[in-house]
């Protein structure tokens, strides 16, 4: 966590808000909507909280308004991190950037080689673990290349 806030990246932890809060983490990636307000208090209003909208509107309308810093929808592909029985429609992210402000997130088997229609249709961001760890050319060619995704390159 040291390294990455040393180089004025975020650093997210994924599902306990508690461990974020005691640790100093700048916010939590929660996967269960319903845990937002403990979330919340937790780490209070300068913390960030991303919250898992899978597929569903509703649940993404509803993390924006109880002020979420971010919504993710996915998964949209088979992904070795986190086992899923069905995956996303990917018009979802572009229903949502057309209509909301708050930044969505794409998740879900995220690569280089397949997140470009996701970044067109308004993801602006893409949780890539093992798209960017798993990489035949090495994690820095990954983010070198989702970077020239989202630069539109």
């Amino acid at each position: 966590m040291p390294l990455v806030q040393a180089r004025g990246i975020a650093f997210m932890l994924d599902g306990n808000a508690g461990l974020a809060a005691e640790l100093g983490c700048d916010g939590v990636h929660l996967d269960r909507p319903e845990a937002y307000a403990g979330a919340r208090r937790l780490l209070g209003g300068t913390r960030m909280i991303g919250v898992s909208a899978g597929n569903s509107r509703h649940v993404a309308i509803d993390a924006a308004e109880d002020d979420a810093d971010y919504v993710s929808f996915g998964p949209f592909f088979p992904s070795t991190t986190k086992q899923s029985p069905a995956f996303a429609d990917p018009g979802i992210i572009r229903w949502w950037s057309e209509l909301m402000e708050v930044p969505c997130v794409a998740v879900g088997g995220m690569t280089p080689a397949n997140s470009r229609s996701l970044i067109e249709a308004g993801a602006d961001f893409v949780a890539a673990s093992g798209g960017v760890w798993s990489h035949a050319d090495g994690a820095a060619a990954a983010v070198k290349a989702f970077n020239r995704l989202f630069s539109g390159a």
